[in-house]
């Protein structure tokens, strides 16, 4: 194996780890024992595990910025390129409902942390606002687009957080139904630019057990 190729099997491993652990409860050992190899080896690519942080949020924004340009090229117009946003929460709904969004989870803790990387972790959040501000821009509501894409980063991660507290799939799905019947009221409404998008409709609460 390359050096190249062992770096990178490291921070992959730490990514994964970072996210099913938290970055806090993954030791050196842990990825080092992940990736197969000694701990020699291990910290003649990485002196530390804020260097590994480091190479795993340029991975995460790598990855986005990949994805995003995929949905640019696959998605059609920008309504199918958020609604392909939002069906990540479907796409991924079984890690979800175990660990949370990668994104916020990792947020929350270098943030509780007080760590310095927090705002760099947060960077995947804004490449996510940028690009639904400017779908939402060429749907025709350039005025309202960064307010309507803040709204659906935070109803997605609404979602998440409950989807990891409940482990309901069905909760999962019925929130993403939602959002796309938000986003068909949002187009219904482009045509008129004095038309505010109307908020995600309300579910009827019913009553839900935590998993311990």
């Amino acid at each position: 194996m390359g050096e190249k190729a062992t770096r990178d099997h490291i921070v992959e491993a730490a990514d994964r780890l970072f996210y099913r652990q938290g970055f806090e409860h993954t030791s050196f050992s842990d990825i080092a024992d992940a990736v197969r190899i000694s701990r020699g080896n291990f910290y003649y690519h990485f002196r530390s595990k804020d260097d590994i942080l480091d190479a795993v949020i340029d991975l995460r924004l790598a990855n986005t910025r990949a994805m995003l340009e995929r949905w640019e090229r696959e998605g059609g117009a920008p309504a199918g390129r958020i609604r392909a946003f939002i069906g990540i929460l479907i796409a991924n709904r079984a890690e979800i409902m175990l660990h949370g969004c990668p994104v916020g989870t990792l947020c929350a803790e270098l943030a509780k942390l007080d760590h310095a990387s927090r705002a760099r972790a947060g960077e995947v959040f804004a490449l996510f606002r940028e690009w639904l501000r400017r779908q939402f821009a060429l749907l025709g509501r350039d005025a309202e687009a960064d307010a309507l894409a803040m709204h659906l980063l935070a109803r997605s991660q609404g979602v998440a957080t409950l989807a990891n507290a409940f482990r309901d799939e069905a909760f999962v799905r019925h929130e993403v139904e939602r959002l796309h019947e938000w986003l068909d009221a949002c187009l219904a409404s482009a045509a008129d630019p004095n038309r505010a998008a109307p908020p995600v409709a309300r579910r009827r609460p019913r009553k839900a057990r935590a998993v311990p």
